[in-house]
């Protein structure tokens, strides 16, 4: 038995109470023996109490691990010379008296908030100041929804206006020079030298930037992904204006020959009619590359997710929801105008301001690049020009909505 007997440890026990003492036992010996066998020196008789056993831990003083009782010495990595801790556990806390659950719960009840209908009785009686901030925002999210069907409308109302004008040529081609120019304009020049400063070719840049909205960062990482695209030169629809003007000519020239009699008139109204459509085919949508990117990583197809960044008017989260959603409205639905015998709509057009707008071919441009690219509205709110007519429009709207 001594030959094959398991090793035996010499381990250095201590209480809280300052005792101190070694305990000579085998490697094999459970640790709920071992405590049974520190209580037997320290606390004479505690044994009586069975519970007494499990009311102390014993703890490893250089891992401060507290030692399981159905483990073994040896199970539980415990050395010769150890330091171990005998520690009476601390009792749970007594329940709560039926008296105290009341008082807490009563206590509890009066810290309460009020519920609405509370709120609303005693609110009853005071004057109302403040303009509810949801119907404030629901207003906002109106006049996003209604804006579309407005320029849809005020749209073909200035190029009736403009057919109309007997200059109507000579406002086609200060039209047309406008788009050329604002074409133009629309480069940021600090953005463009510094993509040039970073070797990229200046009309790769200018093309780089005006897909990613004048972003240098967005630009950059444009260029870098279609180095190696064979079609990265070609220009943008904006950008090939050769033929635009030599079209736009004879059109005026036919719309001119036919102004002096009522069936010519109304021949000169339609090809200034499609000539405005060229112009608008010149400002396609363009969709957020980075939008697009994240959205068909979620599984959806590219057409759909350009349909739905055209709905929501470039807006990702918003996209994302009409995708997953019943997609109303329908990029159908983007074409069609407001009701021209609606209040809202006469409204408008009773204004003065946007009487005199809708005469100007600059307001008619400003309709239409904000119809096909609605991140450029801050441009023509800022506008000197435009700007006047789409605030009289925003007014009008939000005056209607409040009766």
């Amino acid at each position: 038995e001594k030959i094959f007997a398991g090793k035996v440890l010499r381990l250095h026990v201590c209480t809280m109470e300052g005792a101190e003492w070694l305990e000579e036992v085998p490697e094999d010996t459970t640790v709920e023996k071992l405590k049974e066998r520190c209580l037997k020196h320290c606390v004479p008789g505690s044994l009586e109490d069975p519970k007494t056993v499990t009311h102390h831990k014993l703890i490893h003083a250089t891992s401060e691990k507290v030692l399981t009782d159905t483990k073994t010495v040896l199970e539980e990595n415990i050395q010769d010379r150890d330091v171990l801790l005998l520690i009476k556990k601390r009792a749970p806390p007594p329940l709560p008296k039926m008296t105290d659950v009341s008082a807490e719960e009563k206590r509890k009840q009066e810290q309460k908030a009020p519920d609405k209908d509370a709120i609303l009785k005693a609110t009853a009686n005071l004057p109302s100041r403040n303009v509810d901030r949801t119907v404030a925002h629901h207003n906002m999210r109106d006049f996003q929804t209604e804006l579309r069907k407005i320029l849809v409308s005020l749209i073909e109302v200035a190029q009736k206006l403009l057919a109309l004008n007997p200059d109507a040529v000579e406002l086609f081609k200060k039209a047309n020079a406008m788009l050329d120019e604002d074409e133009e304009d629309r480069v940021d020049e600090i953005a463009l030298r510094q993509l040039t400063e970073m070797g990229f070719p200046e009309g790769r840049a200018v093309k780089a930037l005006r897909l990613n909205h004048m972003s240098v960062t967005q630009a950059m990482e444009w260029l870098i992904e279609h180095a190696d695209d064979p079609a990265v030169d070609a220009p943008l629809p904006g950008q090939t204006r050769s033929e635009a003007p030599a079209e736009a000519a004879a059109s005026c020239a036919e719309a001119a020959a036919g102004t002096s009699s009522g069936a010519g008139g109304e021949e000169a109204r339609d090809e200034l009619t499609e000539i405005f459509k060229k112009i608008r085919r010149k400002r396609e949508f363009r969709p957020d590359p980075r939008a697009v990117i994240a959205l068909m990583e979620m599984g959806f197809d590219e057409k759909e997710v350009v349909d739905a960044l055209r709905v929501n008017n470039n807006q990702q989260n918003a996209a994302c929801e009409w995708l997953l959603g019943d997609r109303k409205p329908s990029p159908e639905d983007l074409d069609k105008g407001i009701d021209t015998n609606s209040p809202l709509f006469q409204a408008i057009l009773e204004n003065p301001v946007v009487q005199l707008g809708l005469t100007n071919p600059k307001t008619l441009l400003a309709f239409e690049d904000m119809l096909e690219n609605p991140l450029n509205s801050t441009q023509w709110m800022n506008d000197p020009e435009t700007g006047p007519v789409m605030l009289q429009i925003s007014r009008i709207f939000q005056t209607l909505n409040r009766t």
